[in-house]
């Protein structure tokens, strides 16, 4: 497969391998909910590559939908670039603004998104779907990164959508009225789950006991010339009527096809044989409740986001933000009733307001985990939300009107646990915290902090491991800890599992480590993934 190459690549193409787990801490009076939690609809302000890595211990391979709509890379968007990425020319990039006179935004560009959706990529669910919003500025350099992080195999298509009504001529004398979406599945045959079926027309006028049904035409597209064997006359045995083909066009099918529907009773046969010709049955209970989609939205215009954010807020608080149309299409074509949807680059806070009115219209329960960066995150983002919970009065849609209900919780970054500099620190993470680090290492699953048992050092389980911490946040208690034959000897009767036990060195050889069925793990030096 062709790559893309630009500067800066070598040094972020493992860069979120390297990006430490940053605690989470939950802020209540920013909050909508009783109980503030990781498992609530969640508001994240930070930077969101630091964010997503925090969200991996308990959203890892959960997340059902994605949709991200990144800086266009325009030259107008007051972007920096904010990974402090050990190379010196990244260095200099650190917190500048990229112009459009930046000969390096698209490498700039590129390196702050690489890292980005290969965390995404690890969040979404193995039947998930992500979704990236962009203009023309970048869309050929998207769709090979895309390419090359998600693979080319899980491309789902190229939406093309419509985004304003005004004429655009600007440099190039060609308005520019649309922008696109590109659409990736998480795995290859991946795909979306398609727009609802109208069944209004679906009827039972001649009362069959197989129930409601809609009709197709049979005639077809081909010329006796093209296709002699879908020209042939179609005979009505009850009655004895004779319907001959288009000239044009003939049957959609053959004369063994008509004989199968025929035997099966799938044929409307016209009231008025010489103004009618068959048609094929098609029942309501062999009809799918979506209708599988490879393109959408070519009746949808965007540029209704203003007004709607503007109703909520009662001014004008952000450039451009996505209208609640188009992403509700997108939560809709890709998003069942308990999805997760991760949107890692907010903005106004339009897709938490699409889940919850989704919900409230069909009585969902999807979940939404939005990060923003910007200092707006509270004042605009989270704002937003609480308005659309509780009620908009002046809003022109009833529902918005009384409020769509719902709750969410309101984390900021804390401090990074960084195991590499454990020993170090002045401030050593508590146990729990790093217990949470080290069991999504070590098995790429959720931390439950409820199986968590200090005492016994430990702290969760897979279907193939035990796993076991000895810890505290005592410098001089780490410098004489290990894992001795007291230790494991101490440790319960293994239930058919392996036990993984992180300590800072062990006073066992391998043959006794075999013995009690345990794969060893040095801290701080060797925390590492040992998925089954």
């Amino acid at each position: 497969m062709a790559s893309l190459h630009f500067k800066g690549k070598a040094f972020v193409q493992n860069y979120h391998l390297t990006v430490p787990y940053h605690e989470l801490i939950p802020v209540k009076k920013k909050s909508v909910t009783a109980e503030v939690s990781l498992h609530d609809n969640l508001i994240v302000q930070g930077d969101n590559l630091k964010a997503l890595k925090a969200l991996l211990p308990t959203y890892a391979g959960k997340v059902k939908c994605i949709y991200i709509d990144p800086p266009y890379n325009t030259g107008n968007e007051h972007w920096r670039y904010n990974d402090s990425v050990n190379s010196p020319m990244m260095q200099e990039w650190f917190e500048k603004e990229v112009t459009a006179d930046d000969l390096t935004r698209h490498d700039k560009w590129l390196c702050m998104l690489m890292p980005r959706l290969k965390l995404l990529r690890e969040l979404l669910h193995e039947d998930g779907v992500l979704f990236v919003s962009i203009d023309d500025n970048e869309s050929h350099r998207l769709r090979c990164i895309l390419d090359e992080v998600f693979g080319e195999e899980c491309f789902l298509g190229e939406v093309c959508w419509k985004t304003r009504n005004t004429d655009n001529r600007v440099k190039t004398y060609i308005s520019r009225d649309q922008e696109y979406v590109f659409v990736y599945a998480r795995k290859p045959g991946g795909s979306l789950r398609g727009r609802i079926i109208d069944r209004t027309a679906f009827q039972n006028a001649d009362n069959d006991k197989r129930g409601p049904y809609v009709t197709d035409p049979l005639t077809g597209k081909a010329t006796r010339k093209e296709r002699p064997n879908l020209h042939f006359k179609i005979i009505n045995e009850k009655t004895g009527d004779v319907y001959d083909p288009d000239p044009s066009r003939g049957w959609i099918t053959d004369s063994d096809g008509i004989e199968s529907l025929k035997a099966q009773e799938k044929i409307w046969w016209p009231p008025n044989p010489k103004t009618g010709k068959p048609r094929k049955k098609r029942f309501l209970f062999e009809t799918a409740e979506r209708m599988p989609v490879s393109t959408f939205w070519s009746d949808l215009k965007g540029q209704s986001g203003a007004d709607e954010l503007d109703q909520i807020m009662g001014s004008r608080k952000f450039s451009f933000p996505k209208s609640l149309e188009v992403v509700s299409r997108i939560l809709d074509y890709s998003a069942d009733k308990n999805a997760i949807i991760l949107d890692s680059f907010a903005g106004s806070g339009t897709t938490a307001h699409a889940v919850l009115a989704l919900n409230k219209a069909d009585g969902g329960n999807r979940k939404f985990i939005l990060v923003e960066c910007e200092d707006y995150a509270d004042s605009l983002t989270a704002e937003r939300v609480r308005r659309v919970i509780k009620g908009v009065p002046k809003a022109s849609d009833e529902a918005l009107k009384k409020g769509l209900g719902g709750t969410f919780s309101y984390f900021e970054l804390g401090q990074a646990v960084d195991v590499t500099r454990l020993f170090d620190r002045k401030k050593l993470p508590a146990y729990a915290e790093l217990a949470k680090y080290v069991f999504f290492t070590a098995t790429g699953r959720e931390f439950d902090a409820k199986k968590l048992d200090e005492k016994r050092w430990f702290i969760g389980e897979t279907g193939e491991h035990e796993v076991y911490l000895l810890y505290k946040p005592d410098l001089a208690w780490l410098k004489g800890a290990a894992l001795t034959l007291e230790a494991a000897q101490a440790l319960p009767k293994p239930k058919g599992k392996r036990r993984m036990f992180f300590a800072p060195t062990k006073y066992l050889d391998q043959d006794h480590l075999d013995l009690f069925k345990i794969d060893f793990a040095q801290l701080p030096f060797e925390i590492y993934r040992m998925q089954g």
